[in-house]
Parts: structure tokens; sequence; C-alpha cells
């Protein structure tokens, strides 16, 4: 019986992180189908970034010349480490035998390693927009990293683990409850994910303006499955931020056990909140312009201050 239990257990959570992939591109489409019809302008199926994944799957990649070892690597590096981060990111439930290598640390470990060879990518054909984006991603990325790890902290001392699903049982069993503290780092996470995904006011994913693109710089040389298994990385980031998100701050409904009701049950709780999430990028990316491209770090400061505040805040008010 334990060892049928412990079966379930990892097909579970194999399972888990597969429902994470692929309904990571229907995510995407969720909030570009919201987006359009706040523009009012003709919104495609929310399935279209699957038939874009599918058609540049099955064509063949064009390579510069001295493109090197490193651009052919760095879409398998991505998409393997957005995969490794889907495993360590509990999406029903945090009764699953990942859990115990669940660590919030490791987590911003897989999405530096995938942005470091996005910057490495960028930079190895020698162009000047690759190298531009490149500098421009690896710029921003100190000062949204410190915010990023602070929330970590935050987090960490709140529930007395680093461990996510911990963190996540930590929080679901204290309720809804006013705290200074998780509303500032909460305030903290967003705008660092805005940031970490090139959304708008940081970046705005739907252009290809020189002059303030960051992220579509630097795979501008990509094609094909490259740049399939690239857009899909993004996909699954954007996605793992929405989940991060709505399982820390809102915990609600979480499968307390592995049962087919309470799975069915967490799942389309999970799906509700990123659906809620989802619409309220896109009212926000509809009703903000991008930022001047040098106000950012002023941008991702500001994200560090509330993530302090927060850290400030919990020592002052919780542990004092």
């Amino acid at each position: 019986m334990d060892q049928q239990w412990d079966l379930t257990g990892w097909l579970l959570a194999l399972g888990q992180t597969l429902a994470l992939m692929a309904l990571a591109p229907l995510y995407a489409g969720w909030i570009k189908w919201v987006k359009c019809h706040l523009q009012n302008r003709r919104a495609p199926s929310i399935f279209q970034p699957y038939r874009g994944l599918n058609k540049l799957f099955h064509k063949r990649p064009i390579l510069a010349e001295n493109a090197s070892v490193i651009f052919r690597m760095a879409p398998y590096i991505l998409l393997g480490a957005m995969l490794l981060a889907a495993s360590a990111v509990p999406f029903v439930t945090t009764h699953l035998p990942t859990t115990a290598v669940v660590d919030m640390i490791v987590l911003v470990g897989y999405f530096a390693l995938a942005k470091f060879f996005l910057v490495l990518a960028g930079m190895d054909v020698g162009t000047s927009f690759g190298g531009m984006g490149s500098s421009r991603e690896a710029n921003f990325s100190a000062f949204a990293e410190p915010a990023m790890l602070l929330v970590v902290f935050t987090l960490a001392m709140v529930a007395s683990s680093t461990n996510l699903s911990i963190v996540m049982q930590a929080l679901q069993e204290t309720g809804l409850v006013l705290r200074p503290s998780l509303a500032f780092i909460l305030a903290a996470l967003l705008m660092v994910g805005l940031a970490e995904n090139g959304r708008i006011p940081v970046d705005n994913p739907a252009t290809h303006l020189e002059l303030t693109m960051i992220h579509e710089a630097m795979i501008l040389e990509y094609s094909g499955r490259y740049l399939a298994m690239v857009e899909w990385a993004a996909q699954v980031k954007l996605m793992l931020y929405g989940v991060l998100i709505v399982n820390i701050f809102f915990p609600f409904d979480l499968a307390a056990d592995l049962t087919a009701p309470a799975l069915l049950l967490a799942l389309g709780s999970v799906l509700i909140k990123l659906a809620f999430m989802g619409a309220g990028l896109a009212v926000v990316e509809t009703g903000l312009a991008k930022m001047r491209l040098f106000r950012v770090p002023t941008f991702l400061i500001l994200a560090f201050m509330l993530a302090f505040m927060g850290m400030f805040s919990h020592i002052l008010l919780e542990v004092a």
C-alpha cells in the first residue's frame, strides 16, 4: 500500500508539472484575449498560442554563420529550467513527494539560470539589437533580483522555512488576516513579476521598436523550433509567477489530500484565481503606457523598498 501511495504521489507530481507546462500558452492566450476586448479590437482565439507554437515547431530554424553552441543550447536550457521550476511550484496541492525539495531560493536560481543563458544567447551572434537587449536585461536584473530575494526572506521569516510548500501551508492555516508585511511583499512581487516577464509598464511584448524593446531584442535571431522553445519558456515563466502569487497570498482550496474531488476542486479554484489575475494584468496593460527606459531602475528600486518595508514591518509588528 505504501509503495502504491508513493507511486500515486509521484504520478500526481508529474501530472502537476505537465499541467503547468501545458496550460501556460492558454494563460497567455487568455490575457491577450481580454486585452483585445478592452481595447475594442477583434480578439484571437485563446488557443492561438498553441497554434503559433505548433507552427514554429514544424519550421526549420535558420542560424547565423557565427552562432556558437551557446546559441543552440540556450533554448533547451531555458525550457529545461522552466520545467524544473514548474516541478518545484505547488499547483493544486502541497502534499506531494516533491515538497521536500521545493525551496524558494532554488526557484529563484532556476529563473536566474534561464535569464543568464538568454543574455548570453542575445550577445552570441554579435548583432547590435541582441547586445542592447542583453545589456538592458542584465542591468535591470541587478535591481529585480534583490527585491525578489527580500520577498523570499520575508516569507521565510513568516513561515520559519524557505520551503515553498511549508510557506503555503502556514499561510493557509493562518487564513485571511490583514498583515502589512504580506501586503508590502505582494506589491513588490507584482512589480518584480511585471519586470521579469517583460510586461507593461516595463516592456511591451507586442512591439519590436528598437529603442525600447528588451526581451524581444534578445530573441530576434531565433526562428523555428528554437523560437518556439523560447516563447514557450516565457509563457511558462509568466504562469509560474501567477501561480506563485495566487497560491502564496491567496492559498485557499489547495487540496489537503490526494483524493479526486479535492484535487478537482483545487484545480478549479486555482484556474479561477489565475483567470482573475490575468484579467487584472490585461487591465493594467491597457490603462498604463510603457515607461521611459531610464525610469525602470526607479520602478525596481521601489519594488525593493516595498519588499524591505515588508520585512521591517514583520520584524516590528509580528516578531518584536
